[in-house]
Protein backbone atom coordinates (compact mmCIF):
# COMPACT_ATOMS: atom_id res chain seq x y z
CA UNK A 1 0.00 0.00 0.00
CA UNK A 2 0.94 3.53 -0.70
CA UNK A 3 0.98 5.68 1.77
CA UNK A 4 1.12 9.59 1.56
CA UNK A 5 0.54 12.67 3.76
CA UNK A 6 -1.62 15.31 2.80
CA UNK A 7 -3.32 18.47 4.03
CA UNK A 8 -6.51 19.59 3.54
CA UNK A 9 -7.06 21.05 0.09
CA UNK A 10 -4.29 19.11 -1.14
CA UNK A 11 -4.66 16.59 -3.78
CA UNK A 12 -3.68 13.30 -5.34
CA UNK A 13 -3.67 12.12 -9.04
CA UNK A 14 -4.45 8.44 -9.46
CA UNK A 15 -3.73 7.88 -13.56
CA UNK A 16 -4.38 10.57 -15.46
CA UNK A 17 -8.02 11.89 -14.66
CA UNK A 18 -8.94 11.00 -11.18
CA UNK A 19 -7.95 13.74 -8.51
CA UNK A 20 -8.59 13.20 -5.27
CA UNK A 21 -8.96 16.15 -2.39
CA UNK A 22 -8.43 15.63 1.29
CA UNK A 23 -11.19 18.77 2.42
CA UNK A 24 -11.40 18.41 5.63
CA UNK A 25 -9.67 16.73 8.62
CA UNK A 26 -12.36 16.82 11.75
CA UNK A 27 -10.83 14.41 14.59
CA UNK A 28 -10.55 10.98 13.27
CA UNK A 29 -12.54 11.59 9.94
CA UNK A 30 -11.29 12.96 6.88
CA UNK A 31 -13.95 14.40 4.30
CA UNK A 32 -12.73 13.68 0.85
CA UNK A 33 -13.23 14.99 -2.48
CA UNK A 34 -13.18 12.57 -5.50
CA UNK A 35 -13.09 14.27 -9.44
CA UNK A 36 -13.34 11.33 -11.94
CA UNK A 37 -14.60 10.46 -15.07
CA UNK A 38 -18.62 9.42 -15.80
CA UNK A 39 -17.59 5.90 -16.16
CA UNK A 40 -15.41 5.25 -13.28
CA UNK A 41 -17.60 3.83 -10.56
CA UNK A 42 -16.81 5.19 -6.97
CA UNK A 43 -17.65 3.20 -3.87
CA UNK A 44 -17.30 3.03 -0.25
CA UNK A 45 -15.23 0.03 0.22
CA UNK A 46 -17.57 -1.65 2.63
CA UNK A 47 -20.54 -0.81 -0.22
CA UNK A 48 -18.30 -2.35 -2.53
CA UNK A 49 -17.49 -5.29 -0.66
CA UNK A 50 -21.30 -5.42 0.06
CA UNK A 51 -22.44 -5.56 -3.48
CA UNK A 52 -19.88 -8.06 -4.34
CA UNK A 53 -21.47 -10.42 -1.85
CA UNK A 54 -24.82 -9.59 -3.04
CA UNK A 55 -23.96 -10.42 -6.64
CA UNK A 56 -22.53 -13.77 -5.98
CA UNK A 57 -24.88 -14.79 -3.82
CA UNK A 58 -27.64 -14.22 -6.56
CA UNK A 59 -25.73 -15.95 -8.91
CA UNK A 60 -25.13 -18.89 -6.90
CA UNK A 61 -28.08 -21.64 -7.93
CA UNK A 62 -29.52 -22.80 -4.34
CA UNK A 63 -31.23 -25.92 -4.61
CA UNK A 64 -34.80 -26.04 -5.76
CA UNK A 65 -34.41 -22.39 -7.08
CA UNK A 66 -34.65 -23.60 -11.15
CA UNK A 67 -38.29 -25.71 -9.97
CA UNK A 68 -39.61 -21.92 -7.82
CA UNK A 69 -38.50 -20.37 -10.96
CA UNK A 70 -40.88 -22.75 -13.00
CA UNK A 71 -43.09 -22.27 -10.34
CA UNK A 72 -43.26 -18.16 -10.25
CA UNK A 73 -43.40 -18.22 -14.12
CA UNK A 74 -46.36 -20.44 -14.71
CA UNK A 75 -48.09 -18.70 -11.72
CA UNK A 76 -47.34 -14.95 -13.82
CA UNK A 77 -44.66 -14.06 -11.62
CA UNK A 78 -46.68 -14.45 -8.12
CA UNK A 79 -44.51 -15.53 -5.17
CA UNK A 80 -45.67 -18.67 -3.74
CA UNK A 81 -45.15 -18.55 -0.09
CA UNK A 82 -43.63 -22.15 0.50
CA UNK A 83 -41.19 -22.24 -2.39
CA UNK A 84 -38.98 -18.63 -2.35
CA UNK A 85 -37.11 -19.10 0.52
Amino acid sequence: MLVLSRRPQQSLLIGHDVVVTVLEVNGDTVRIGIKAPADVDIHREEIYRDLQRANQDSSTARPGSAAALARRMQSGGKASQDSDS
